[in-house]
């Protein structure tokens, strides 16, 4: 799992590779975190377009993004979601606190 951090004026956009998981979350935490704290940025995009596998620990990420950013005022948007992934996340409610985009593979 690896993650790529692109920063455009106020917009910090982190893009995630592989699969999330109890192992990789913990590097992409700190890596998105250090990231943010360096940066404060007004918008975070967690784009997950080549993520292939998540489990609750991808969940989890997201959340303490979203509790951390709520405290600097900042928003967290989610995009690039597969199908799988955007069906996971929006089960367990995360598109009532986080603007939630999915990829469409069908065409």
């Amino acid at each position: 799992m690896s993650v790529e951090i692109c920063v455009k004026g106020e917009v910090l956009t982190a893009r995630l590779q592989g699969e999330i998981d109890h192992h990789t979350a913990v590097g992409m935490r700190r890596d998105i975190d250090s990231a943010c704290e360096l940066n404060m940025p007004s918008l975070v995009i967690l784009d997950f377009e080549n993520v292939n596998f998540m489990d609750s620990s991808g969940i989890g990420l997201v959340m303490g993004r979203y509790k951390k950013l709520s405290k600097t005022g900042a928003s967290l948007h989610i995009s690039g979601t597969n199908p799988y992934i955007y069906k996971v996340m929006k089960l367990s409610g995360l598109e009532r606190i986080v603007k939630l985009d999915s990829i469409d593979n069908t065409k």
